[in-house]
């Protein structure tokens, strides 16, 4: 297939979102790129307290579908892709965006964490992308693209990441195994890997601010990576631009991931 701009393109392509707490997420970056390469969006909130944050948002891109979404309560997960398949009865791409962890936990020692904690961050941050794929499944019978955050702590050590970073290294692993298992359906499916942003989820972190000063002095681009970045790469890869790849971790951090 020769290359055309027309395969850049989103146009007709439906996708779901999922992560938006505020116009600071990396899954807003991602959800207004590809609104502006054409794409129509389902976008989900967590409860009533995001949504007046996250509704408004929905509204600008013209959200074909927008609902709350918990992952951690029954039936909510199935009862959105049963809705997405009523409404639009196909999916091209997904983009999955969450993680969580106890505060204790994520700022404490790996070796301190507890079973409750651990399971909670592995549950919401990596098991969640495969309940999504399964579900998306069926629904992506002409192919499709499934898309999840990762970071680099799940390669490498990084102070103050601790018990994140088996999970998102679970959660790479889950991306590989899901590409081999989709790849005969034509369902690609890739990690992207932003630098230290400052996003709420990050800022749990612990001595998050001297992670994103850190990143921005010793990335070879010398600055942190943007939601445009990110949005950018979310849009390519959902592309037919981006037919021949999968099962890849996809850095989007100014270059830091090469340095020792």
């Amino acid at each position: 297939m020769s290359f055309t701009p027309q395969r850049l393109s989103l146009a007709g392509k439906r996708g779901l979102v999922v992560g938006i707490a505020n116009q600071h997420s990396i899954a807003w970056g991602c959800a207004r790129a590809l609104h502006a390469m054409g794409a129509e969006l389902a976008i989900t909130w967590l409860n009533d307290k995001a949504r007046r944050h996250v509704e408004p948002l929905a509204d600008q891109l013209q959200a074909g579908l927008k609902r709350p979404l918990d992952i951690t309560r029954p039936g909510e997960l199935e009862a959105l892709f049963e809705d997405i398949e009523q409404r639009w009865g196909r999916l091209d791409f997904l983009v999955h965006s969450l993680a969580s962890a106890p505060k204790d936990d994520l700022r404490g020692r790996l070796l301190d964490s507890s079973s409750a904690g651990f399971l909670q961050a592995m549950d919401i941050s990596c098991h969640s992308f495969i309940r999504m794929a399964r579900l998306a499944e069926p629904l992506m019978e002409r192919g499709g693209t499934l898309l999840t955050m990762s970071y680099h702590g799940a390669q490498e050590v990084i102070d103050g990441y601790a018990l994140m970073g088996p999970v998102k290294a679970a959660l790479e692993a889950g991306v590989r195994y899901l590409a081999d298992e989709l790849g005969p359906r034509g369902i690609r499916v890739h990690a992207i890997s932003p630098g230290p942003m400052p996003t709420r989820a990050a800022s749990g972190l612990k001595d998050f601010d001297n992670l994103l000063e850190r990143a921005a002095t010793r990335s070879p681009l010398r600055r942190l990576a943007s939601l445009e970045d990110v949005g950018a790469l979310c849009a390519w890869l959902v592309s037919d631009a981006a037919c021949g790849q999968t099962g890849s971790v996809h850095f989007v951090d100014g270059g830091l991931n090469i340095i020792g």
